[in-house]
Order: structure tokens, then C-alpha cells, then sequence
């Protein structure tokens, strides 16, 4: 490992992971040669270039990733980069399913990771969709068209925000279950706040 400095947050994230421990080691390693400075960010390691966020590394049941944050911007020469789920637009993962893997293929995640640093240095951002480029479940619509405050306050929240709500509302497969989603958020779309608020 290079002479960057070591962020004693991540020294304790590793210190209590029970799963992937040598994976995120043999990570942070990798990321760590690729001059990319250490933080803790959102309860993970996470690695910047000049302030910007680049990456950082988290574990699920079946498999640890490197995650990207602007990966959709990224040539993916190898095609090994993931979009975890159909909403995520900016960021693509490489997932690993043990420490093997990860010693295979570091030299390709370092030029990953070195194109993700380029990516950063031109400036270049994410397209996003736009809020009204998503799709407004029937039930919320309906409830937007019944109370004109709901309009108003929806309208008034930040696209973020906008977006959280239109993608919870939209996973529920069934009518019932959106309903109940849409009647149980009114009054937090009322007070101005997002899901998580």
C-alpha cells in the first residue's frame, strides 16, 4: 500500500466487518495505489479525487462490490460493470464473490479506477432524468389531481425528493399496496419533507 493517509473510520468499518473483511483489505489496497484519498462516507469507505467522490466499497449476502458513482460514464472495455437495479442511473458496480477474484483482476480495476479519475478531472456529469421523465403511479396522480396543496407541495420539493417518492410509489406491484404507499406519505409531502425526512 502506498503512503496515503489511512481514514480511522475505515479502520474500524474493517475492523467489524464479519463478511468480505479480506475483500475490502485486498480493495482498499488497490484503490489506495491509485492515489485516490480516504473517507467514510454514507457508513463506507468511499474514495475521492480532489473532493469529488470517485468510488467506494460495500458488501451484501452474496457479493462485495467496487461502486462508482459516475461508472455510466465509464468505457467498460472488460464488461464487468453493473447497474444494481433498473432506477440507478449514474453508478455501476464491479462485484466480487471472493478475495481471488479481486488479486485477478487488479490491474483491470486499477485502469477502472484511473478512468474513473479521468473522469472526474474533465468535468464531465450525469445526464439525469429529469422528475418528469418518471413515471407517476395512477394512485398518485389521482391524489394530486383530488388535493391541489398536494400539487403545489410535490412540485415544491427538490427534484431529489421528487424522484424518491415517484420510485417508492412505482415498486409496489399492486394498486392496493401504491394506494396505501400514496395515503401514507401525504402529510410528509405536505410538510415539505422527502421519504427519508
Amino acid at each position: 500500500m502506498t503512503n496515503r493517509t489511512l481514514n480511522p473510520k475505515v479502520d474500524g468499518f474493517l475492523r467489524k466487518a464479519k463478511q468480505w473483511k479480506e475483500e475490502f483489505e485486498r480493495l482498499r489496497s488497490i484503490i489506495l495505489d491509485c492515489q485516490l484519498t480516504e473517507d467514510f462516507k454514507w457508513m463506507h469507505p468511499c474514495y475521492t479525487f480532489q473532493n469529488k467522490n470517485v468510488l467506494l466499497f460495500h458488501g451484501f449476502k452474496d457479493y462485495c462490490a467496487i461502486l462508482f458513482h459516475k461508472g455510466v460514464l465509464l468505457q467498460d472495455a472488460q464488461g464487468i460493470l453493473i447497474q444494481q437495479t433498473e432506477n440507478v442511473q449514474a453508478a455501476r458496480q464491479i462485484r466480487f464473490t471472493n478475495v481471488q477474484e479481486i488479486i485477478a483482476l487488479e490491474s483491470i480495476i486499477k485502469s477502472y479506477i484511473y478512468d474513473a479519475i479521468e473522469v472526474e478531472k474533465s468535468g464531465v456529469e450525469v445526464p439525469y432524468k429529469k422528475t418528469e421523465e418518471f413515471a407517476f403511479p395512477v394512485e398518485f396522480q389521482t391524489r394530486l389531481d383530488e388535493m391541489p396543496a398536494l400539487k403545489t407541495a410535490f412540485e415544491a420539493l427538490t427534484p431529489g425528493r421528487q424522484k424518491g417518492y415517484l420510485l417508492y410509489f412505482s415498486q409496489a406491484k399492486q394498486a392496493k399496496t401504491r394506494e396505501a404507499r400514496v395515503d401514507k406519505y401525504v402529510q410528509h409531502i405536505l410538510d415539505g419533507k422527502g421519504i427519508d425526512d
